[in-house]
């Protein structure tokens, strides 16, 4: 009510002004036009983020779109020592499934560990907005305390092949944050297509990508269990583990620049394949590294700097109604200290199966 009522006093305010001088009807009439043309201007803009080339892009012709997605997750953690101790830490293959749902650019779900319904301690959720141009992948992740040793390595002449395959509940991760890239051949090639379904690659086409990201990572460890399950197991073994290992949590934060290149590959009607390799030049930044808070300019050091990687690959049918097809995804992080190192190497595999729904108007297309 209180909209209606200024428009009328603003339309008051014009007709008495009209009637008082003819110059502010022509003001008046300029200002309206300019605003006018900002608000084309903004709208041409949005409007810009979605355009195709329509010979090599199908757009979507609905508003929404609901899926259900069985995601299959593997983790793989290496802690090494500057000794040269290290250790294989990965949990079983964790089958999860959940719903999905989009509308128009974004699209979000949630997936639950069908294996661990009563007590799932990992838990995962990603939020993605996608258009022609530009993604953003917005990402939590945490893993549960169910991790097994694959592979230790405590020295000569230790045989530590007892130790593989034992659970070990020392271990916690968890990491949040987000990616952002950009698509240079935005017009003919179609990153959603093949891995948000949200347009369909009539013709095969690809294109370099950069991108931006920023990641924060916890990782908690408790030596003291893993040195108890070592004198368990190897009752001989009476060193103490490595110094450099003899952490509780690390705590650091990420910030990537990466570079790669995306194809998508159409060898037959409505199907799709797809290959997408980036390579990331990350600084990490450690909380526990500095006696102060914050990052100064001064801390800077290159030793801090690594490389990170992400690939992603999927087969898609998708008829515009109706979509069905499979996607990898596979992220590897890589931190540098001084007493020791870690990598983590994280796939997941998706399952799916979607229609969209609510079919836009004719002007919309």
């Amino acid at each position: 009510m209180k909209r209606y009522y200024l428009i009328f006093i603003y339309a008051l305010f014009c007709s008495f002004a009209i009637a008082q001088n003819d110059t502010i009807t022509v003001k008046t009439s300029e200002k309206q036009a300019a605003n006018n043309g900002k608000s084309n201007y903004v709208y041409e803009k949005v409007k810009d983020f979605n355009k195709v080339d329509t010979s090599y892009i199908e757009p979507q012709h609905y508003n929404f779109t609901v899926m259900l997605q069985n995601t299959n997750t593997y983790d793989l953690y290496t802690i090494e020592s500057k000794n040269g101790y290290s250790m294989v830490f990965a949990p079983e293959l964790t089958v999860k499934i959940g719903p999905y749902f989009g509308w128009r650019w974004i699209f979000a779900g949630y997936t639950f560990d069908i294996g661990h319904l009563s007590n799932n301690s990992k838990k995962e959720f990603d939020i993605s907005i996608y258009s022609s141009k530009i993604g953003i992948d917005l990402f939590y992740r945490k893993t549960g305390e169910d991790y097994k040793i694959r592979d230790i390595d405590l020295g000569k002449d230790i045989n530590t092949k007892s130790l593989n395959g034992m659970p070990f509940g020392g271990l916690s991760v968890g990491i949040k944050g987000f990616n952002a890239y950009y698509i240079f051949n935005h017009h003919k090639f179609s990153y959603p297509a093949a891995f948000s379904q949200s347009t369909r690659q009539k013709r095969s086409c690809g294109s370099p990508l950069i991108g931006l990201g920023y990641t924060r990572h916890v990782l908690g460890f408790d030596y003291n269990k893993l040195q108890s399950l070592i004198k368990e197991k190897i009752p001989e073994y009476e060193q103490q583990i490595d110094s450099g290992l003899m952490f509780s949590k690390i705590r650091y934060t990420d910030i990537s620049l990466s570079g790669g290149y995306a194809y998508n590959y159409v060898f037959s009607k409505n199907w799709l394949l797809a290959i997408s390799l980036s390579l990331a030049i990350g600084y990490k930044h450690s909380s526990g590294d500095l006696q102060h808070n914050g990052f100064r300019f001064r801390d800077f050091s290159f030793s801090n700097i690594s490389l990170d990687g992400v690939g992603r690959f999927g087969i898609v049918w998708n008829n515009d109604k109706w979509y069905a097809g499979s996607s990898a995804i596979l992220h590897s992080y890589n931190y540098n200290k001084p007493q020791f190192s870690t990598s983590n190497l994280f796939g997941s595999i998706n399952i799916y199966v979607g229609f969209n729904f609510g079919r836009r108007k004719m002007k919309e297309k």
